[in-house]
């Protein structure tokens, strides 16, 4: 099957949101050694090379494998003011047919939390999700302590559907999360769940 290259670029209010490539290794590094104590509670383990060239030389040739075959859409946010790499998305398992849906995951370095930038990526992203790839639902899940990752999903809205029991590994443990999802045509009512 030959895979054809898709482009893929979204423009919010302050940022580009757009593919890893090659010359982004040394700011991606820096980025993620510096924000490593804010990054490894909240994540799956890193492997021994995850900070290394070779790793994310592989990590740029699975975002454009992925793109190209319609199965996820990894992009970096790019702020356009000075255009400084400040954290990523992936919008992955990418499911069509019936489901019409995507699993998002994010983060962002230490330095550029409670600015708005990942509410206005989310928000991004999703939109494209709805009005250009035809996804009809968004899944995202986070550990219940996670306040910030919460929040960020319940204002850019998303809404609490419910817990996963040792759903992911997290820094080498099993963990239960809680489940979100965004809708293209939501009629639920704004719920309370979670918000104890």
């Amino acid at each position: 099957m030959l895979l054809t290259r898709r482009k893929v670029r979204i423009e919010t209010e302050r940022l580009t949101l757009r593919p890893p490539v090659h010359s982004d290794f040394n700011e991606w590094s820096y980025l993620r050694s510096a924000s490593a104590d804010f990054l490894v509670p909240w994540e799956p383990a890193w492997s021994k090379d995850h900070l290394t060239r070779k790793s994310f030389t592989n990590r740029v040739y699975w975002a454009q494998r992925s793109i190209a075959g319609g199965t996820a859409m990894p992009l970096f946010m790019i702020r356009r003011a000075d255009n400084v790499l400040l954290g990523a998305i992936t919008l992955d398992n990418i499911r069509r047919g019936p489901s019409q849906s995507g699993t998002l995951g994010y983060w962002v370095g230490k330095a550029f939390t409670r600015q708005g930038y990942m509410r206005e990526t989310i928000e991004a992203v999703v939109h494209h999700a709805f009005a250009k790839m035809d996804l009809s639902r968004i899944e995202a899940a986070c550990l219940p302590e996670n306040a910030a990752s919460r929040g960020v999903l319940e204002k850019s809205g998303f809404k609490y559907e419910g817990v996963a029991q040792s759903y992911l590994q997290i820094n080498g443990r099993w963990r239960t999360h809680v489940l979100y999802a965004a809708l293209r045509n939501d009629r639920r009512g704004r719920t309370l769940a979670g918000q104890a």
